[in-house]
């Protein structure tokens, strides 16, 4: 039955990988082995093939030599002795022409020198008066088998040739097959391991790119990853994770909504309380009571512009989450937010310059011009009149980076830490501008971290305030 990953953990899955890879591989060593010895056997029984051949041939030689001794001198000195010497080597030599039939010694040259062998046996046999004929007969019959005897070596040597070639060639043969097959074994466990790896590896990225969106804040995506049970178990962990973030947000923007909501009703009716008052509808006022007014519908104001301002800032943070991306030319992006705020910087003798090269990156151009606007803004806003406000465009380490320099007092150091907290604002304020409410900094922090990127404030400016947003580069 097919394994189903939701009911096994991914440990026996990795263990079973690695036992069907190094199975493979190892079977295919195995193998080699196996064909190595079956080669090696090969080998050796050549080899003493090739010597008893060559011993047979020998013997078969020096058993002639032994045989024409005794044959000669038998029928010189007429001995029963030497008869049966020369029998005895005969049958020695005879059973060596066995051997060399037995191992594939032509017929032809075995039956010639049987003939050889019977013309002198044949000659071994007359009466004694014509021994001295018969012993010169058979003295250029041994001759006749000296030229057999050297055919069989010759045929011995081609033989032992031909099987050592034929040999060869099985080896090379066997080991072209072996190399083949260890090739196969090898690209077949590339492909083996390669497969199984992002078989196995594809949970792991998809849990990845899960804790990135839950790192992101993309809590509106569900998280349902299908493989071994442990990653099974961690996608439904992380699943429950981003119901509770959900809720959680929810609750937030929630509570943000019932708090403005009922600070918003006393705080209008505070305010058109003060106007009674300040109108004298109540009767007049005298000048303590109407500067008291004022400082009331003043606060009342601020405490409105604050309420607005956490309205603001709890939605950008939520559209921060729902970014819309396409191919953006940021060069020409930044051209138009610096187009967008011509008049406030011309108010005041400013010079804007935009540098770099165009880069194309898939952003959400609205909200990255927001930011950028906020940047702009800030800058602008910090700048003395008739100085400069730089913004660059540049690529370094495969990250897209843009520089946003004005020439201002700077940020304190003891607000350098705190610069991207919400309603925070540093002790350096332009004594020309009217107060910000903290949140522009705080809302250009969201996007581009909704982008994937990041935003710091730079300690290299010896005047002015230095922001650098990175962006991935795609």
């Amino acid at each position: 039955m097919p394994l189903r990953p939701s009911r096994i953990s991914f440990r026996p899955l990795l263990l079973a990988a690695f036992v069907l890879v190094g199975g493979l591989l190892g079977g295919t060593a195995l193998r080699a082995v196996v064909i190595l010895d079956r080669l090696m056997a090969q080998s050796t029984a050549a080899s003493a093939t090739a010597l008893e051949l060559t011993a047979s041939a020998q013997t078969l030689a020096e058993r002639t030599l032994d045989m024409e001794r005794a044959a000669r001198q038998s029928l010189i000195l007429n001995d029963p002795v030497l008869r049966r010497r020369f029998e005895e080597e005969s049958g020695r030599a005879q059973a060596a022409l066995d051997r060399l039939s037995d191992q594939g010694l032509a017929q032809r040259h075995a039956r010639r020198w049987a003939a050889q062998l019977e013309v002198v046996s044949e000659l071994m046999r007359g009466p004694p008066e014509t021994a001295l004929d018969r012993e010169r007969e058979a003295a250029q019959r041994f001759r006749e088998f000296d030229s057999v005897n050297s055919g069989i070596a010759r045929e011995v040597h081609s033989l032992i040739n031909a099987r050592n070639k034929a040999l060869r060639e099985r080896l090379d043969a066997s080991r072209s097959r072996l190399m083949q097959q260890v090739v196969l074994a090898i690209a077949l466990a590339a492909l083996l391991a390669a497969g199984l790896g992002i078989w196995l590896a594809r949970p792991f990225k998809r849990l990845e790119r899960a804790i990135a969106g839950l790192g992101q804040n993309r809590l509106e995506e569900p998280i349902d990853i299908q493989g071994p049970a442990d990653v099974r178990r961690l996608s439904q962990q992380l699943e429950w994770l981003r119901l509770r973030l959900t809720e959680l947000d929810a609750d937030k923007a929630r509570f943000l909504r019932h708090v403005s909501h009922e600070l918003k009703t006393p705080l209008a009716a505070l305010r058109e309380g003060v106007s009674l008052l300040e109108e004298g509808v109540t009767g007049e006022l005298n000048a303590r009571q109407r500067e008291v007014a004022r400082i009331l519908q003043h606060n009342a104001a601020v405490l409105q512009e604050r309420i607005e301002a956490l309205l603001r800032f709890n939605a950008a943070a939520f559209e921060a989450r729902q970014l819309q991306r396409r191919p953006t030319d940021l060069l020409a992006l930044l051209h138009e937010q610096v187009e967008a705020q011509r008049l406030q910087w011309q108010a005041r003798e400013l010079s804007v310059e935009v540098e770099g090269e165009p880069v194309t990156a898939p952003v959400d151009p609205d909200k990255l011009g927001t930011a950028l606007a906020n940047l702009l803004a800030n800058a602008i806003r910090f700048a003395p009149l008739g100085s400069t406000v730089r913004l660059r465009l540049s690529r370094a380490d495969g990250r897209t980076r843009i520089d946003i320099q004005d020439q201002g007092a700077g940020i304190a150091p003891a607000d350098r830490e705190r610069v991207f907290e919400p309603f925070y604002r540093g002790e350096r304020q332009p004594a020309d501008a009217a107060a910000g409410t903290g949140i522009g900094l705080s809302i250009v922090n969201e996007y581009i971290a909704a982008h994937g990127g990041r935003i710091e404030l730079l300690d290299d400016s010896p005047a002015g305030a230095h922001f650098r947003i990175e962006l991935p580069h795609a």
